[in-house]
C-alpha cells in the first residue's frame, strides 16, 4: 500500500545558514504552533542550543499542510545539526527521510559542511530540494550562489528556491517543493512490524523514549514489543508523534515517524539503530542500523568531590542514552582519583558534554587535555590501541607508533590561501589537492593529524581567515610518526593527568612552554614547587613556583646574628618536612593550559 499524502524531509546545511528559523516559518505556515506559542529556534528544546545559537541534537516534529492542489499532506520534519562534530546525528536523520532541503546562506554561499551534509544525503538516496536563504541580507550573492549550487548539482537555475526564513518571503514555496518534489514512502502495511530507532532520549516518568521511523507494518498502542538487537520486549507505555511536543495516539503506521515511550531504564535495552517489531509476530531481518560512532577525542572527567562519583557515573548513563555516540568507562588517576575516561566525536562535543553535566546534573568536574586514540606495535609483535598517554608503554618495548590523520576539506576566499597554508604546514599538514568551485573562492584538501586539529585548528584558522574559512573533515588513516611520551611532574611527582603525547621535533618546545604555563596557573604553596617535563628519560624543561615566605627575622631587633641564624634554620627544616608531606592542588585551569600551547612552541 503507498502512502500517498505523507512526506518525510528533512534540513541539512553548513553551522548557522538558517535551518532552525526555516524550521520556526514551516511551524507557522502549516499553524503546528500557534503565534502565542511561537518562539525563535522552537525546535531547540536545550537551553545549550539557544545559548550557542547551534542544533545539538535532531529533533522531529509532525506538519499537516492543505496544498494549493486542495489536499492536505502530512509532513514529518526532522531538523538536523550542522556543526562538523554532530554529523553523526545528520547521517542517522537522513535514513528516516526521503527527501532533504538543503539550505545554504546568500551571503556566504556553499561550504565545506554544505558539501558534506550533501555527499551524505546523495549516499542515502534522498531527493534534494536546494533552497537560498538570507536574501534579504545587504551582502546577498543570490544570482552568483545559484550558479554555485547550478554548478554543484547539476541542476536548473529554476529549481533553486530563494527565501528569507526570518522575514517569511517566499517560505510557502517550499513547503510546495516538499509536496511535489519528494516522494511519498512506499512500505507496506500488510508486512509484520519493522521500526527503526533513530535516536533516543530518557524521561524519568516514561523511561527510555525511542524516536522511530515506521518501515513496515502497524504499530497499535496496546501491542507488545520485541527489539530485535537487544532482545528486550516490553509493552510501551504510551506511543504517539511530535507536534513539536509528544502528541499520544494509538497507533504508527508504515511511513510514520513518531516516538515510543518504552518503560526501559537502561540505555542498554534499546539503543539507536535497533529495530522494534512485534513479539506476536515477529520480522525475520532486522532494518540495516547505522555503523556505531567510532569517538575520535578522549579525555577524563572527574569529580572534584570523590563522593560525587557515583552521580556522575548515573549522569553519564543517562547522557548517553540522549546521545548515542558518547562513550565512556571507568579510570583512576593518581592526581584526580576515580573518574571517567571518556570518548567524544571532537572538540566542540566535548565541551557541550562538559556543560550539560555541569548544569544538567549539578557536578562539579575536572577535565583533562584531550587526545587521540593511538595504535602501537610492540618489539614482541603485539599491537595495542592507546587513549590515555599514561598507558604508552616504555619506549623501549616500542617498534612504531601509528597516529590518526584526517582528511580535512578548507573552503576560502582566495586571499587567505597563504595564511592557510602557513597555518597548515606549522601543523604537519600535507597538502593533497586544490579546486577551484566558484570565482574567488578556493577548495584546499589536506592531510593532518588528528593530535593536532583537535587543540586549537579550529580557533586559529576562523581568526586567520577573519571568519571567512570553513572546516570539515572525515578520518583517512593511520601512518607511523617520531612519538613520544612528554611526562610533568611537579613536587616530583609524575602528574598522569598532564601527559601527552607529541612529535619528537616539537617535545622541546611543547615542554617548556607547558611549564611556563604551569608556573603561572600553580598557586604558590608553603614550600617551593618544583615542575618539570621529561621526554625520552630526561628532563627537557624545569621552572620552580617560589614558596610564600614569613618573615621569621621580624622580632630580631639587632643581637647575636647566631640567633638570626638558628631561626632561619629552624624555617628551612620545617620547609623540608612540609615538601615531604604537603599536596600540591592543580586547578581546572592547568589541564586546559595545554589547549592553549598553540602559538607558543
Amino acid at each position: 500500500m503507498k502512502s500517498r499524502n505523507l512526506r518525510n524531509f528533512c534540513i541539512i546545511a553548513h553551522i548557522d545558514h538558517g535551518k532552525s528559523t526555516l524550521a520556526d516559518r514551516l511551524l507557522q505556515l502549516t499553524s503546528t504552533v500557534s503565534e502565542r506559542e511561537m518562539q525563535a529556534q522552537m525546535l531547540d528544546s536545550m537551553d545549550l542550543e539557544r545559548e550557542k545559537g547551534v542544533t545539538i541534537k535532531a529533533s522531529a516534529v509532525h506538519m499537516t499542510y492543505r496544498a494549493k492542489d486542495g489536499q492536505e499532506y502530512e509532513l514529518n520534519l526532522i531538523d538536523t545539526p550542522g556543526h562538523v562534530d554532530f554529523g553523526y546525528e545528520v547521517s542517522r536523520a537522513l535514513q528516516a527521510c526521503e527527501g532533504a532541503l538543503l539550505v545554504v546562506d546568500a551571503s556566504q554561499g556553499v561550504q565545506a559542511q554544505t558539501l558534506a551534509n550533501l555527499y551524505l544525503a546523495v549516499d542515502a538516496g534522498l531527493e534534494i530540494i536546494p533552497v537560498i536563504n538570507k536574501i534579504d541580507l545587504p551582502a546577498a550573492r543570490p544570482v552568483e550562489v545559484t550558479q554555485e549550487i547550478v554548478d554543484l548539482m547539476g541542476v536548473d537555475a529554476e529549481q533553486v528556491i530563494t527565501i528569507s526564513a526570518k522575514s517569511g518571503i517566499n517560505v510557502e514555496a517550499v513547503l510546495e517543493a516538499v509536496v511535489k518534489y519528494i516522494p511519498a514512502p512506499t512500505q507496506d502495511v500488510e508486512k509484520p512490524l519493522r521500526a527503526l530507532v533513530f535516536d533516543s532520549h530518557y524521561d524519568s516518568y516514561k523511561g527510555v523514549i525511542a524516536y522511530v521511523r515506521v518501515v513496515d507494518g502497524i504499530l497499535n498502542d496496546a501491542d507488545e514489543v520485541f527489539a530485535l538487537a537487544t532482545e528486550t520486549r516490553f509493552r510501551p507505555v504510551e506511543i504517539g508523534n511530535f507536534q513539536p511536543q509528544m502528541v499520544a495516539g494509538k497507533r504508527l503506521q508504515a511511513g510514520d515517524v513518531g516516538y515510543v515511550a518504552t518503560g526501559l531504564k537502561t540505555v542498554r535495552e534499546c539503543r539507536v539503530g535497533d529495530t522494534l517489531t512485534l513479539f506476536s509476530a515477529k520480522a525475520e531481518t532486522p532494518l540495516p542500523g547505522y555503523q556505531p560512532a567510532k569517538p575520535m577525542v578522549f579525555a577524563g572527567i572527574y569529580p572534584v568531590e570523590n563522593e560525587d562519583y557515583p552521580t556522575l557515573k548515573e549522569s553519564l548513563e543517562k547522557l548517553q542514552l540522549n546521545d548515542a555516540s558518547l562513550v565512556y568507562e571507568p579510570e583512576t588517576s593518581q592526581a584526580l582519583n576515580f573518574g571517567f575516561r571518556c570518548g567524544f566525536l571532537g572538540l566542540f562535543h566535548m565541551e557541550i558534554i562538559q556543560e550539560r553535566l555541569e548544569r544538567e546534573y549539578d557536578l562539579d568536574i575536572i577535565a583533562t587535555a584531550p587526545s587521540v586514540e593511538y595504535e602501537v606495535e610492540k618489539t614482541n609483535g603485539e599491537t595495542i590501541w592507546i587513549d590515555t598517554p599514561a598507558d604508552l608503554p616504555d619506549e623501549s618495548t616500542i617498534n612504531e607508533i601509528r597516529e590518526p590523520w584526517m582528511r580535512i576539506q578548507i573552503f576560502t576566499p582566495q586571499e587567505f590561501y597563504g595564511t592557510v597554508m602557513d597555518l597548515v604546514t606549522k601543523k604537519r599538514g600535507q597538502f593533497v589537492s586544490q579546486e577551484y568551485p566558484a570565482p574567488g573562492r578556493v577548495l584546499l584538501n589536506y592531510d593532518l593529524p588528528l593530535a593536532e586539529l583537535i587543540i586549537d585548528f579550529y580557533d586559529q584558522l576562523k581568526s586567520r581567515t577573519k571568519g571567512y574559512a570553513s572546516l570539515d573533515y572525515h578520518f583517512h588513516s593511520y601512518r607511523t610518526e617520531k612519538l613520544v611520551r612528554l611526562n610533568v611532574l611537579i613536587n616530583n611527582a609524575p602528574l598522569d593527568a598532564l601527559t601527552m603525547i607529541v612529535h619528537k621535533d616539537h617535545a622541546f618546545h611543547k615542554g617548556q612552554a607547558l611549564v611556563s604555563k604551569l608556573k603561572e596557573l600553580i598557586p604558590r604553596q608553603m614550600f617551593e614547587v618544583p615542575i618539570q617535563a621529561a621526554a625520552g628519560g630526561r628532563i627537557i624543561s624545569r621552572a620552580n613556583v617560589s614558596a610564600i615566605r614569613k618573615d621569621v627575622l621580624s622580632k630580631c631587633y639587632g643581637g647575636d646574628i647566631s640567633r638570626k641564624k638558628k631561626l632561619l634554620e629552624k624555617q628551612k627544616k620545617g620547609k623540608k618536612r612540609m615538601k615531604m608531606v604537603g599536596r600540591v592542588e592543580i586547578p581546572q585551569s592547568a589541564f586546559m593550559a595545554v589547549l592553549k600551547l598553540g602559538d607558543e612552541q
